[in-house]
């Protein structure tokens, strides 16, 4: 099966070869995924090098956690990409974004208030969880909604923290 995958406002073609194999870009790579303790943490070793990733699955995206930094990631195959661009749809720059989660942790810091305005990739959030430190980020350009959240609190995976307008 072929996927269309966005990080960061670049598409990737990635197509599963096998379940040890995965093109990316039509660059080959052998790959072992697996979920560990039927968390939302992934152990991944791609070409021999390992590397640790938390998941989440939101509402119209994933949430990915790796080294620290947390990445919204659209995941679409083929048909869906090719039906959707035939409806004219397309990835909404407006409206409300729910920041979430994504795995349970504690708020360090919240080094914004409701009403700043905010750039893609300022950092939202800093939450704890498993003595790393993660800076959530913003998706897009935007206002700060509403802050559901405090300093010191513990939270929930999926947990909404804030909101950007």
């Amino acid at each position: 099966m072929r996927y269309i995958t966005t990080v960061e406002d670049k598409q990737y073609l990635v197509e599963i070869i096998d379940d040890k194999h995965v093109s990316v870009d039509g660059k080959v790579y052998e790959v072992d995924f697996e979920s560990v303790s039927g968390q939302p943490v992934y152990s991944l070793i791609v070409n021999g090098k390992s590397h640790e990733a938390y998941a989440a699955q939101g509402e119209d995206n994933w949430q990915v956690l790796l080294r620290g930094r947390l990445f919204p990631i659209t995941v679409e195959d083929e048909r869906e990409k090719r039906l959707r661009s035939a409806a004219g749809g397309g990835v909404a720059e407006t409206g409300e974004f729910h920041l979430r989660a994504p795995m349970p942790g504690l708020v360090v810091t919240i080094p914004v208030v409701e009403g700043q305005a905010v750039t893609k990739g300022q950092v939202l959030v800093i939450l704890e969880s498993m003595k790393m430190q993660n800076e959530l980020k913003a998706p897009r350009d935007g206002t700060i909604g509403r802050v559901r959240v405090k300093s010191g609190e513990t939270v929930e995976q999926k947990q909404t923290l804030l909101s950007v307008m």
